[in-house]
Parts: structure tokens; sequence; C-alpha cells
């Protein structure tokens, strides 16, 4: 099962750098071949098989030689393997799973992928994306978890009141109002407590990696490096481990 995942993510992985491309730019994500970035020609199906065509090509357009860009095979096996370990996580609880958590929490999966790899090559948080996370997490809420409603709504509310006056006490340079949004994309989807680890878990690594940039000389002490990947990245790892991190935590606190 999760190896057909996996094989399935692939697939699906090569759909998502469709909307990781399309979508800060605008462009219609439904209709449209694809085509070579450089010389604009139309791929043909052989050309779009996950992987196999990048290794195929020699990592190389078969029409005007220029070199394939290495986020797509790698984004095809990220999302392969963040798929399949989303399924492994959940099967491996001791709980009955039904077919619509499973099927949530992949899409969930998905999305926070998109978000990666959107803000961190255009500094993009897709509004679309979004959008998308805030429907299915009120859907999913109300017709299947109606008991976290309220939490959720109220930790979505209150992360989306708390990263609009760091937005605004920054002027916009700490974050922008994509970080905002999906602050309440965020905090719907994880509820109380996990949002608190979410968020921990990205302004810390954030703070880690722009410091080490910063010693290494990549980038000045006024830099600013996108957010929103830390925010996902974070997300994701709240999703399956928020509340095991938040009771560790506080037994460690002696709380």
């Amino acid at each position: 099962m999760i190896l057909i995942i996996f094989i399935a993510g692939l697939f699906i992985g090569s759909f998502l750098n469709v909307l990781i491309d399309r979508l800060p730019k605008g462009e219609n994500v439904i209709s449209g071949r694809s085509h070579c970035d450089f010389c604009r020609h139309k791929l043909a199906w052989y050309d779009l098989i996950p992987v196999f065509s990048f290794v195929a090509l020699s990592a190389k357009c078969r029409y005007c030689g220029k070199k394939i860009s290495r986020q797509y095979p790698l984004s095809e096996i990220f999302t392969g393997f963040f798929l399949s370990f989303t399924a492994y996580v959940l099967f491996s609880q001791n709980i009955g799973v039904s077919d619509f958590q499973f099927l949530y929490w992949l899409l969930l999966t998905g999305c926070l992928i998109v978000v990666f790899g959107a803000d961190l090559k255009y500094r993009i948080i897709p509004d679309q994306i979004v959008l998308l996370m805030v429907i299915s997490g009120f859907l999913y809420l109300f017709f299947f978890d109606i008991n976290q409603f309220l939490n959720n709504f109220f930790s979505a509310l209150a992360a989306f009141l708390i990263f609009l006056l760091l937005t605004v006490a920054t002027k916009g340079k700490g974050m922008g109002l994509g970080d905002v949004k999906f602050a309440f994309a965020m905090g719907l989807v994880l509820g109380y407590p996990a949002v608190i680890v979410s968020f921990y878990l990205a302004f810390l690594t954030g703070a880690v990696f722009s410091l080490i940039l910063v010693i290494k000389g990549k980038k000045k002490m006024k830099s600013t490096i996108p957010f929103g990947p830390f925010l996902a990245a974070a997300t994701y790892v709240s999703l399956l481990f928020g509340y095991s991190i938040w009771s560790f935590s506080i037994k460690f606190m002696g709380f």
C-alpha cells in the first residue's frame, strides 16, 4: 500500500510542479500543455514521465538541449516520499483511520508542498492553495470532527491576528500578507496546541537558518528570506506529531 502511494505520489508531484510554477504567475493550471521553460516547445507525454524522463534525457530538454531544473524530479520524489510517509504514520496509529481522514491528510500534505515550493521559488504563497486548505479544513471539521470545530476556528483566528500584528509592526519586512493568510489556514487545520508547536518550530528553524546564512556570508543582516517554507514544514511536522511534541515538552518542563 505504501509503495503504491509512493508511485502515485511521483505523478501527483508532477502536477504539484505545475501548481508551483503556474499559480504564482497567474497562469491556468488546467488547460495548456506543459512546455520547455527555455524554447517554449510543447512537451510530449513521454517527456513528462516522473523522474524517468529526467534521467532518460540526461537532465536536458529534448528540443533545445538546455538543462532541466532539478526542481522537477526532486519535487516528484519528495511528494512520493511525504505522501507515503503521511500514510505510514496514519496507518501505524492504534486508532481507526477513515478514508476521509486519510484523503484529507494527503490533500494537506500536497498543499504544504506547493506552499513550500512556490514561496521558496517565487516568494509567493498562492491564495488558491490557502483557500483550498481553509475550505477543506472547515468541511472536515464540520462533518467529521465537530468537537474540535471551535478549538480550531479560534486557533485560526488567533494565529491570523498575531501574524497580522507582526506584519504591521515590522512594516512587512519580517513577513508578508501571504504568511498572514497562511497562518489562518495553519490554525484551522492544526488547532490548539499543535499550532503553537508549528509556530515555535517555524520561528526557531527560520532564525537558525538565517543565522547560518549570515555566518557563511551568503546573506546580510538586513536581508530577508521567504518564511513560507518554514511555516509549511513546521505545519507538516505538527500535523503528524504536534500533540506528541506538546505532551513531551510539557512533561520535560515539569508542568
